[in-house]
């Protein structure tokens, strides 16, 4: 695992360059020589050349040399080790945000619950408000009329 890990730290430095991104992307198209590396950027040959040996040395590129070419080819199973770290990462934090989605929504409905239970709870206040404020307004009335003229009474004073 170990070695592994050094592996992916010496390839990520090799990525970690603008200009060997663009050397890299340009090998992925198909196989090139120093020159035909050189050519687009704005820098020495030489310059080229030690970004070159940073990328053979990370194993992401391999070049062979016939007569005074030297031809560069990216090297794919670099790039599969890259991919494969990726991959287990993506599907880790795929994992971590579906249960933090999943949290989220249980929490969005207890919240939702929490508000509809506020609003049962304000409706019935004043419901028990106007219940009151009618039973009053009856025994204000009741009083009013005096014990003769309450009907609710009637059948208190036949017993």
């Amino acid at each position: 695992m170990l070695n592994q890990q050094a592996r992916l730290d010496i390839v990520f430095h090799a990525l970690s360059d603008p200009t060997r991104r663009g050397m890299v992307d340009r090998l992925i198209r198909g196989s090139a020589s120093v020159s035909e590396l050189a050519a687009p950027l704005d820098m020495s040959l030489s310059a080229v050349v030690q970004h070159l040996q940073v990328l053979e040395e990370s194993g992401l590129v391999r070049s062979d040399k016939a007569g005074r070419v030297r031809t560069c080819r990216i090297e794919p199973t670099a790039l599969r080790t890259v991919e494969h770290w990726i991959a287990e990462r993506r599907t880790s934090w795929e994992r971590h945000f579906d249960r933090l989605g999943e949290f989220l929504a249980s929490e969005e409905r207890l919240a939702r619950g929490a508000e509809n239970t506020e609003k049962r709870l304000a409706r019935g206040a004043e419901n028990t408000e106007e219940r009151l404020a009618r039973g009053a307004e009856n025994t204000e009335e009741r009083l009013a009329r005096g014990p003769d003229n309450d009907h609710s009474n009637k059948n208190l004073k036949r017993e």
